[in-house]
C-alpha cells in the first residue's frame, strides 16, 4: 500500500466520499447502526508532494488545471481541525451534537423568507419531428432519450443527444446529465462486450460532443471515460488516456472529496494508482452489513421453515372464504398473488425472518401481481384443453378465455415491437414511421409477454369501473391505459435497477454498494452552483445536477401527453383487434343454435352533448359475463407490507421497497406541488412531515381472529349482516302493470325496475370489494402487517394500501388491532368501557355515563362476545357494529380474566375529535362561544355543536313563524339534529349553498318524506331555506372564524389577480415593438382584457406549521389535439404557466387551510406519541392508541393544539403572504363615484391607454420607486398613474371587497342551474356583524323569501321559463367601479376574540 508519511497523510475517497446530501445509510439500506464513513469504505487518496503528470502540458487541452483535493495549504492537528466545511453527513461523525429540539416542537420558520420558486424559464416553442423521427418537443425528447438509454438503443439516444445540442434548450449542467446516462449506458455494453471500435467511439464523443460544447465535466463523466480505458485500451496507451482524464478531474477541495458512485471496481482504482503511484488504496474493513449478510446467508429459507415446522405448529388452518361468483380473474389472481402465505406454516410470522427474508417476501408481494395472473389463465386453460374442452365454446367463463386473449395479443404486440426497430431504420419514414419512433422505445421497456397483461387486466377494470354496459370513452381508456403501463413499466424498471434486490439468498456487500443501489439519486457535481442559504429573503430550489449514474433520472421522468395518448391507443388496438368471444345466437329461420366469433370491443362513435365523441363498447357477451360479477381493480402493489415501510428520504423514495410512490398525491402529475416539496425536502423544511409518516408507517397491525371468524362465517352464510350486502339480495319489485293500462303507469314501472336494478348491482359491487378485503384479511391472518402512508397536497396522511387499511368501512376496523398490547391498568379499563359506549352510538354522554352504559350493558356485550350470530345479536344495534363486536370481545376477555387491569389489550381505542375544523376556527377567531360549542372550554358534559345550531336555526324559524312566514311554519318543529348535521360538518371546509341544499334536503326526504303533502311546499324549496338560515346561524356562533373565512378569500382573491414583478418583466419584453404599435392607435384594442386576464397565474402557496409548502393546483388548462393509431384525441394539456382558476382557488382556499392546520395537529400529536413510546394511528381527526395510554394521548392532543394556535397563524400567513408575493402588483376595484374615481376616469380619458399598457406604466413606476437611485426613485414620484391618484385620494378601505359573491353563485349555476338555490352564497361570504354588510345580506335574504313565495304553487315548467329572469335583481344594483392597479398590499387582520386556547387544557371532551 503507498501511503504518505506522518502527519501528511490525508485520506480522500474516490468512491463515494461525499454525497450531495446527507447521508442517511440507516434509511436506505436497513441498517440499525451503520459503522463510520471512514470504517466502510475503500478509499484512494493523493499526496500533494508529487503529481507527475504535472509535468506533463495538458494545459492547452483542458483550459485550466483541475486537481483533486491535493493541494492542502497548512495541516492542522488536534482541536483545531475545522469542520464548517465539511458535509454535514460527515461533521456530525466528528463534531459533538449541537442541542436540536424534539421533532414534535414546532420549528421557527422565518417568514421574510418563505421558499419560492425561481423564475421560470418559458418553455421553448414545439419544434416539428425531424426526419430521423426525433421529436421536436422539450418533454417528448427528454422521455424518447430515457426509453432509448432504457432498453439499450443507444444510437437513438445520441439522435436525440444531438438534436437538443443543435436546438440550444438546455441548461449546460441538464445537458451534461443526459450525456452522463448516454456514457452509463455505454459503459455497460462495453462491461458485456469490451469492443475496442466501440471504446474508440466512445472516447471521439467525449471529445466532439462534450468538451468542444464546454459542457461542465462532473466526477462521473471522467470515471465513466476511465473505465472505458480500463476496459478496451492496450497497455501502451491506457496510461496515457488514464493520466489524461485524471487531469481533467473538477477542481475539488481536500473538504470536499468526490463522487464516483459504483463505476469503478476496486481492481479499476488499484490499475489507477499504478499510474498515479501517488494514489493507495488502503485495506478494506469488514462491515455491520457483511456480518448481518454472512449471518442470512448461514441460514436459508427452507432451514427456517423446516425449524418452524419443528415448532409444533399444527392448527388448523381458517376456513376458505365463501367466493363471489366473479367471471372476471381479479379474485382469482389475488389469491394467487396470496398463495405464498398458504405455503408458509400455520401460524408463522414473517415478522420473526431474518430482515433479508423479510425484505423478500415483501417483493415478491410487489412484483408478482401479473405474472400470478398469467400463471391463472394458463392454468385454467389446460385444465379445460385436459378435459377436452374448447376454451373458446365450451365454457360461459371469461377467465378461461383470457389465456387466449394473451396469448393473442403478446404475438401482436411482439409484431409491433418488431416494427418499431424496422421504423427507425427506415431511411425515408412515413408518417406511420415516424409515431412509431416517438413511442417505440417506451414500448419496448417491457416484454410483449407482461404488456399483454397489463393491458388485459387494466382493460378489463376500466371497463367494471365505468360500467360495463355503458362503455368508455376512448380518451378516458387510452390515458388510464397508459397511465397504468408507465406505473408497471417504472416499477419493472426499478426492480432492474436495484442490483441488491431481494434474491433468494443474499449476497455479501459492503456499505457504499448499499448505499450506491438503495439510494439512486443524482448527485450534486463538484461545478454545480449551491442553493442559497435559507438566510436569504427568498430561497429557491435547488437544481440538481451531475451523477447520472444513477437510475432515479429514467424513474422519475413522466411519459409526456403526447406519448401517454399513443402508447394508449397502440395497446388498445390491438386489444380490440384480437379479443374474441363466441357469441350464440338463435339462426332466425333454422331456429338452430349458431356460434360465431365476435370482438370483445368495438371502437365507436357516439353524439355526447352535440359532439362525436369515440367510446370503446364492449360486446354484449362481455357484458352479459362480466354483469354477472362487477369486478375489482386489479391488484398490483396495493397490499399491506410485512417490513416496516421504508424510511422517506425523497419525493419518492420511502413506503414500499421496489415500488416507487410519490411523497404527495398529486392530480395530473401537477409540476409547482412536486417543485415546491422537492426544494423543501433539499433545505431541510419536510422532515418533520416525512418523520411524521415514518411513525404512521411503523404501527404494526394484526388480523383479530376472533372477529374476522365471525365475519367469516357471516360471510359464508350469505344473509345480510350488519353491513355485510346478501349474497342475492331480495329488491321487490312492483308487479307489471297491464298493457292496457295508462302508459304512464308502465312508464313509472319501468323505472322502478330500472332502480331496483341498479340497487342490486350495487350491493353485489360492494360485495365483490369486500370479497377481496377478506381474501386479504385471510392471508394476513397471522402476520404482523404495516401501512405505508402518503400525503395529499395540504399534508393530511393517507395509507397507501387500497383494500385493507384502518381508514376503511366499520368491516375493516373491526377486523384490525395493534400487533404489539399493553396491560389496560385501571384508566385503560374504563376507557375501552367509553369506547364500547362510542362505537355503539352513545356518544352524546359524559365518560361516566358512558362508562355506566357498559357496565349496565354487560349481559348483552357477553352475549355478543359468546354468540355473536347466534345470540341476542345486541351489537348488531350499533352505529358501528363490527367495532362494537370486537370491543365486546376484548372487554369480556379482560373482565373475565384473573385481574383485568393487567389484561394485555391490543384493541386500538379511538379519540374523535368534536368538528375538527370549527375547533380550528374558533380557536383562530377566539370566539367564546364557538369554543364552548366544540368544547375547546372545560365543561361538566360535551357539548354538541350540532344540537345548538340546530336549536338556533328553531329559534330563528319560531320568530318568523310568529309574523306569518309560511316557510317557516311548514318546518316549524322538524329542525333536528340530524337535518343540520352534515351542513355545519362541511360548511367549514368549503361546501357551497347548492350542496347544503342538498345535504338538508335529503334529510328531510328521510325523516318527513310527506312533508310536501302536508305542507303544499316541496322539499327542495324547503331545503333551501333552511341552508341559508343554517348559514346565518354559523356566522353568528362563529363570528370571529366567519371574519377570518372571509378575510382568507379576499387575500386569495388579491393574490389570484396579481402579476408579480417576473411577469411584468417577461410581459414587458414579449411586448416589443407590438406594444409600441397598439400604442399609436386610438383606442386599446378589444383582446387587451382577455390578455391580461390569461397572464393571471399566482396560484395560492403558504406553509403549514410544520413548514410544508402547499400549492393549490386549480388553473385553467388548456387542450391539445393528438393524433393516434385509433382516432385524434382532444386532450388535456396541464401545464405550470396555465392561467389560474379564480374561483376554485377562492373557494377552496379557506378550508384546504384548515386542513394544512389539522394535518399539521396530527402530524405534530404523532411525533409525540412516537417520543414517549405510544403506538400512534390516525384517520384525519380520529387518533388511536392503547386502552392503556388514551389519557397520555390526550395530553399530547391538546398541547400539540396549543403549540399551533398560541402562535400568531394569521399574523404568520399574512407576513408570509407580503413576502411571498412582495412587488407584485394587482387589479383593484375603486367607486367610480369618489373623488379617487372621477379623477381616474379623468386621467384615463386624456391618456386613453390600454389595461396592459397601465399596467407596465405601474411597473416601471414602482420599479422607480424601489430604486436605490435617489434620481430614480424621484422620477417615479413624479409618474402619474391611476395608482398614484389613488394613493393621494384613495384610502385602503375604499377597494371594493375581491370576494364577488357573482364568482361562486356563477359556479353554483354552472353546477346545479337551480337558480333559487344560489344566492345563499351571499350569506357566506358577508360579515354579519357589520351594520352595512347586515343591511345588505337582509335585503338579499328578503330577497330569497320572495322568490320563494313567488314560486309556491308553480309547476316545473314555469320554473324552468322563468329561471333567467329569477336571477335579476336579487342583489342590489352595485356602484360603478373602476379598475386599477395597485401595489399588492393586504388587509387588517379581523380582531380576534378574548378566547384563550389554553384554556383547552381543562377540558375534557375536546378528543373523547
Amino acid at each position: 500500500m503507498l501511503v504518505r508519511p506522518g502527519a501528511a497523510r490525508q485520506a480522500v475517497p474516490m468512491r463515494h466520499l461525499l454525497s450531495s446530501r446527507p447521508l442517511r445509510l440507516a434509511a436506505r439500506c436497513c441498517v440499525a447502526n451503520p459503522t463510520p464513513l471512514a470504517e466502510t469504505r475503500r478509499v484512494l487518496t493523493t499526496s500533494s508532494d508529487s503529481r507527475p503528470w504535472k509535468k506533463k502540458s495538458y494545459r492547452a487541452l483542458v483550459g485550466f488545471e483541475r486537481n483533486l483535493a491535493t493541494a492542502l495549504e497548512e495541516h492542522r492537528f488536534g482541536d483545531d481541525v475545522p469542520f464548517e466545511g465539511l458535509h454535514g453527513g460527515l461533521a456530525s461523525q466528528y463534531q459533538s451534537p449541537q442541542p436540536q429540539s424534539p421533532l414534535y416542537m414546532l420549528r421557527p420558520f422565518n417568514v421574510n423568507a418563505p421558499l419560492v420558486m425561481g423564475k421560470r424559464e418559458a418553455y421553448p416553442p414545439r419544434q416539428r419531428i425531424n426526419p430521423y423521427g426525433i421529436p421536436g418537443d422539450l418533454d417528448e425528447m427528454m422521455s424518447v432519450f430515457e426509453a432509448c438509454v432504457q432498453v439499450g438503443r443507444l444510437d437513438r439516444a445520441a439522435l436525440v443527444l444531438k438534436r437538443f445540442g443543435r436546438l440550444k434548450i438546455l441548461d449546460p449542467h441538464k445537458a451534461m446529465e443526459l450525456h452522463n446516462r448516454y456514457l452509463q449506458g455505454r459503459v455497460a455494453q462495453l462491461v458485456a462486450e469490451p469492443q475496442k471500435l466501440k471504446a474508440e467511439e466512445v472516447h471521439k464523443w467525449f471529445e466532439l460532443h462534450i468538451r468542444a460544447a464546454d459542457l461542465p465535466l462532473t466526477p462521473i463523466t471522467i470515471a465513466y471515460m476511465l473505465k472505458t480505458t480500463l476496459l478496451t485500451s492496450k497497455t501502451t496507451t491506457r496510461a496515457t488516456r488514464i493520466d489524461r482524464y485524471m487531469s481533467m478531474m473538477p477542481q475539488q477541495s481536500a473538504a470536499e472529496p468526490l463522487d464516483l458512485g459504483n463505476v469503478l471496481s476496486d481492481e479499476d482504482l488499484a490499475a489507477i494508482a499504478e499510474v498515479c503511484p501517488t494514489y493507495y488504496v488502503p485495506e478494506d474493513v469488514p462491515t455491520a452489513i457483511d456480518a448481518e449478510a454472512a449471518r442470512d446467508e448461514g441460514c436459508s429459507d427452507a432451514e427456517l421453515l423446516e425449524d418452524h415446522n419443528l415448532a409444533g405448529k399444527t392448527a388448523n388452518g381458517a376456513p376458505e372464504v365463501l367466493s363471489t361468483p366473479q367471471k372476471g380473474l381479479g379474485l382469482k389472481s389475488l389469491k394467487s398473488t396470496l398463495s405464498m402465505f398458504s405455503e408458509l406454516p400455520h401460524g408463522l410470522d414473517i415478522a420473526s425472518l431474518p430482515q433479508s427474508q423479510r425484505q423478500e417476501v415483501q417483493a415478491k408481494l410487489e412484483r408478482d401481481c401479473v405474472d400470478a395472473a398469467i400463471a391463472k389463465w394458463r392454468e385454467e386453460n389446460e385444465a379445460l384443453l385436459g378435459m377436452g374442452l374448447n376454451t373458446q365454446l365450451a365454457t360461459p367463463s371469461l377467465n378461461s378465455k383470457l389465456f387466449d386473449w394473451h396469448q393473442a395479443l403478446e404475438v401482436r404486440l411482439a409484431e409491433e415491437q418488431a416494427k418499431v426497430e424496422a421504423s427507425e431504420a427506415m431511411p425515408k419514414k412515413s408518417q406511420e414511421d415516424l409515431d412509431r419512433c416517438l413511442y417505440g422505445p417506451h414500448l419496448l421497456q417491457a416484454p410483449a409477454k407482461r404488456l399483454a397483461a397489463v393491458t388485459i387486466l387494466s382493460a378489463l377494470s376500466i371497463i367494471a369501473m365505468h360500467g360495463a354496459d355503458k362503455g368508455v370513452p376512448v380518451s378516458n381508456m387510452v390515458q388510464q391505459l397508459s397511465k397504468i403501463t408507465e406505473e408497471d413499466i417504472r416499477a419493472h424498471n426499478l426492480t432492474k435497477a436495484i442490483p441488491n434486490y431481494p434474491k433468494s439468498k443474499p449476497r455479501k456487500q459492503n456499505a457504499r454498494q448499499l448505499m450506491r443501489s438503495y439510494d439512486p439519486v443524482p448527485n450534486q457535481s463538484a461545478s454545480t452552483p449551491q442553493a442559497p442559504a435559507a438566510t436569504t429573503a427568498v430561497a429557491t430550489p435547488a437544481v440538481k445536477s451531475g451523477g447520472p449514474s444513477d437510475e432515479a433520472v429514467s424513474v422519475e421522468a413522466r411519459w409526456p401527453l403526447a406519448i401517454k395518448a399513443k402508447v394508449g391507443a397502440v395497446l388498445l388496438g390491438a386489444l380490440i383487434d384480437t379479443a374474441k368471444v363466441v357469441v350464440e345466437r338463435a339462426h332466425p329461420d333454422t331456429k338452430l343454435r349458431v356460434s360465431q366469433a365476435q370482438p370483445a370491443f368495438t371502437h365507436t362513435v357516439q353524439l355526447k352533448k352535440g359532439k362525436k365523441v369515440g367510446v370503446i363498447q364492449p360486446n354484449r357477451a362481455l357484458v352479459d359475463l362480466m354483469k354477472r360479477e362487477p369486478r375489482g381493480e386489479a391488484l398490483a402493489r396495493h397490499l399491506p407490507m410485512v417490513v416496516e415501510p421504508v424510511p422517506w428520504s425523497r419525493f419518492d423514495r420511502g413506503g414500499f421497497i421496489g415500488s416507487p410512490s410519490p411523497l404527495i398525491r398529486l392530480k395530473n402529475h401537477e409540476k409547482d406541488q412536486r417543485i415546491y416539496a422537492e426544494a423543501a425536502i433539499e433545505r431541510g423544511d419536510m422532515e418533520q412531515m416525512m418523520r411524521g409518516l415514518d411513525v404512521l408507517g411503523k404501527t404494526a397491525w394484526r388480523i383479530n381472529r376472533s372477529v374476522f371468524d365471525v365475519m367469516l362465517e357471516a360471510w359464508n352464510s350469505g344473509d345480510e349482516i350488519a353491513n355485510l350486502p346478501a349474497l342475492d339480495p331480495k329488491i321487490p319489485i312492483l308487479p307489471e302493470p297491464d298493457s292496457t293500462d295508462d302508459p304512464m303507469k308502465r312508464r313509472l314501472w319501468l323505472r322502478s325496475v330500472k332502480i331496483a336494478e341498479n340497487e342490486k348491482s350495487g350491493l353485489h359491487s360492494v360485495r365483490c370489494f369486500m370479497n377481496f378485503q377478506l381474501e386479504i384479511a385471510r392471508a394476513f391472518r397471522d402476520q404482523t402487517f404495516y401501512f405505508p402512508h402518503n400525503l395529499d397536497f395540504r399534508g393530511r396522511a393517507y395509507p397507501l394500501p387500497t383494500y385493507l387499511n384502518h381508514m376503511g368501512a366499520d368491516h375493516m376496523r373491526g377486523l384490525l388491532l395493534f400487533a404489539k398490547g399493553k396491560p389496560l391498568g385501571q384508566s385503560g379499563l374504563s376507557w375501552l368501557k367509553v369506547h364500547l359506549s362510542n362505537v355503539y352510538g352513545f356518544d352524546k354522554a359524559s365518560l361516566q355515563e358512558r362508562e355506566d352504559f357498559a357496565t349496565q350493558n354487560l349481559e348483552n356485550i357477553y352475549d355478543s362476545a359468546d354468540n355473536p350470530l347466534n345470540g341476542k345479536r345486541w351489537w348488531m344495534d350499533a352505529e358501528d357494529p363490527w367495532q362494537c363486536l370486537a370491543t365486546c370481545m376484548e372487554l369480556k376477555a379482560a373482565l373475565t380474566s384473573p385481574d383485568p387491569t393487567a389484561y394485555v389489550s391490543q384493541l386500538p381505542v379511538h379519540q374523535d375529535g368534536t368538528c375538527n375544523g370549527l375547533q380550528h376556527y374558533a380557536a383562530l377567531g377566539g370566539d367564546t362561544w364557538g369554543a364552548q360549542q366544540v368544547n375547546l372550554l372545560p365543561g361538566d358534559r360535551p357539548a354538541d355543536v350540532y344540537s345548538a345550531v340546530a336549536k338556533l336555526v328553531q329559534e330563528h324559524l319560531s320568530k318568523e313563524s310568529a309574523i306569518g312566514n309560511e316557510f317557516a311554519k311548514a318546518v316549524d318543529g322538524k329542525i333536528t339534529r340530524k337535518v343540520v348535521k352534515q351542513t355545519v360538518m362541511t360548511n367549514v371546509y368549503g361546501v357551497t349553498f347548492i350542496g347544503a341544499k342538498k345535504q338538508v334536503q335529503k334529510q328531510l326526504d328521510a325523516l318527513y318524506p310527506d312533508i310536501e303533502k302536508q305542507t303544499g311546499i316541496t322539499s327542495t324549496v324547503l331545503a333551501s331555506y333552511i341552508a341559508s338560515k343554517v348559514f346565518v346561524a354559523l356566522s353568528t356562533m362563529f363570528r370571529g372564524a366567519h371574519d377570518i373565512q372571509s378575510w382568507l378569500g379576499e387575500i386569495g382573491g388579491r393574490v389570484c389577480r396579481a402579476m408579480t414583478p417576473e411577469q411584468l418583466e417577461r410581459l414587458a419584453e414579449a411586448s416589443g415593438e407590438a406594444t409600441q404599435e397598439k400604442e399609436k392607435k386610438a383606442k386599446a384594442p378589444k383582446s387587451s382584457e382577455e390578455e391580461i386576464t390569461s397572464q393571471f397565474r399566482n396560484t395560492l402557496v403558504w406553509t403549514t406549521p410544520l413548514r410544508m409548502p402547499v400549492v393549490q393546483p386549480y388553473r385553467k388548462s388548456g387542450t391539445r389535439m393528438i393524433s393516434t393509431c385509433l382516432q385524434d384525441l382532444i386532450l388535456t394539456a396541464a401545464e405550470g404557466d396555465d392561467p389560474v382558476n379564480r374561483r376554485k382557488q377562492l373557494q377552496a382556499f379557506p378550508p384546504n387551510f384548515i386542513h394544512s392546520l389539522d394535518a399539521s395537529h396530527m402530524m405534530l400529536s404523532a411525533l409525540e406519541c412516537n417520543d414517549i413510546g405510544l403506538t400512534f394511528a390516525a384517520v384525519h381527526d380520529s387518533f388511536w392508541t392503547h386502552a392503556a395510554d388514551v389519557d397520555s394521548m390526550n395530553g399530547v392532543l391538546r398541547d400539540a393544539f396549543i403549540r399551533i394556535h398560541q402562535d400568531d397563524v394569521i399574523g404568520r400567513l399574512k407576513a408570509e403572504f407580503e413576502a411571498r408575493y412582495r412587488g407584485s402588483i394587482y387589479r383593484a376595484k375603486v367607486n367610480a363615484d369618489s373623488d379617487a374615481g372621477r379623477r381616474i376616469a379623468e386621467h384615463r380619458k386624456k391618456h386613453r391607454l390600454s389595461v396592459k399598457d397601465e399596467l407596465l406604466q405601474e411597473g416601471r413606476r414602482q420599479a422607480l420607486l424601489c430604486s436605490i437611485d435617489p434620481e430614480e426613485v424621484a422620477q417615479g414620484k413624479k409618474m402619474v398613474t391611476p395608482a398614484s391618484i389613488f394613493e393621494v385620494l384613495g384610502t385602503p378601505d375604499m377597494v371594493e371587497n375581491e370576494v364577488d359573491p357573482e364568482d361562486l353563485l356563477s359556479s353554483a349555476r354552472d353546477e346545479d342551474g337551480d337558480g333559487e338555490s344560489a344566492v345563499g352564497e351571499a350569506v357566506e361570504t358577508e360579515e354579519d356583524h357589520d351594520a352595512n354588510h347586515e343591511a345588505a345580506k337582509q335585503e338579499t335574504m328578503d330577497n330569497h323569501a320572495t322568490q320563494l313565495q313567488e314560486l309556491h304553487g308553480t309547476n316545473y315548467f314555469l320554473m324552468e321559463m322563468t329561471k333567467a329572469t329569477r336571477r335579476v335583481g336579487k342583489y342590489p344594483k352595485k356602484a360603478a367601479q373602476h379598475q386599477v392597479w395597485l401595489p399588492l398590499t393586504f388587509p387588517a387582520i379581523p380582531k380576534k376574540g378574548n378566547f384563550d386556547v389554553t384554556q383547552l387544557k381543562g377540558s375534557k371532551y375536546f378528543f373523547s
